[in-house]
């Protein structure tokens, strides 16, 4: 039983290998792209829309929601890159229902790479909100001592985010594989339903822990204008 996506090798030419982790993501991505495509060429403001059209709206519209209820300003900011997160992770997920398919978030390369895009959007964002001084100087609140210390939690908090994800993925697929040696009929079809409803939480946790990193990071900007706003009112009174 091969645990990772990684293992299973699809095709070698002269050294180089292709593996089912790289054709897999691609592939995960070509349908969102394809039909993210499909729907969004056919959108309608008037009374008539399609179901697809209805369902892109709610998945949005949630995500939004979510990411307004983080308190961290204007959501439209943050919904490319959060809602992508979502997606991708909870399509990669679902499509374990096709025979055949490994989900790349069951390998550490690819949590490993989301990981990674989240570590580079938190100073990226944060730039963008507070500029670079202000980004900065969070590395030496509220002393100077803590640099060390705040280096080490960016480095903690993007391997944990990587652990996490390719953990719950790959358990979930070892533990299939091992109920259908024992019971090839029934326990991998109430496993495999539990494993859609456990690819979709953890598709959103991920995206809502990468948006509390994000959102921490920018929130303390946001706050200073809030006093400096509020300051010379309270001077007036």
């Amino acid at each position: 039983m091969e645990i990772s996506p990684d293992a299973w090798i699809l095709y070698e030419w002269r050294g180089w290998q292709l593996n089912a982790t790289v054709v897999f993501t691609w592939g995960v991505m070509a349908i969102l792209v394809l039909g993210s495509w499909a729907v969004t060429a056919r959108l309608s403001e008037g009374e008539t829309v399609s179901r697809w059209q209805v369902m892109l709206e709610v998945i949005v519209g949630r995500i939004r929601d979510q990411i307004d209820d983080m308190g961290s300003g204007d959501p439209e900011r943050y919904l490319p890159f959060i809602g992508t997160l979502f997606l991708f992770i909870a399509s990669a997920n679902i499509l374990t229902i096709v025979p055949g398919y490994q989900p790349p978030t069951g390998s550490l390369s690819t949590t490993a790479a989301l990981a990674i895009c989240v570590l580079i959007a938190v100073p990226v964002f944060s730039i963008g909100q507070r500029g670079l001084a202000g980004y900065l100087k969070t590395y030496v609140r509220p002393t100077p001592l803590m640099l060390p210390f705040n280096i080490v939690s960016e480095a903690s908090r993007t391997l944990a985010l990587a652990i996490r994800l390719y953990g719950n993925v790959m358990s979930g697929t070892v533990i299939v594989g091992i109920l259908i040696s024992i019971a090839p009929f029934f326990f991998p079809i109430l496993l495999q339903l539990l494993g859609l409803l456990t690819g979709l939480i953890q598709a959103y946790i991920f995206a809502i822990l990468a948006m509390v990193y994000i959102a921490s990071a920018s929130r303390d900007r946001a706050s200073e204008q809030d006093n400096q706003t509020q300051a010379p009112n309270n001077q007036g009174d």
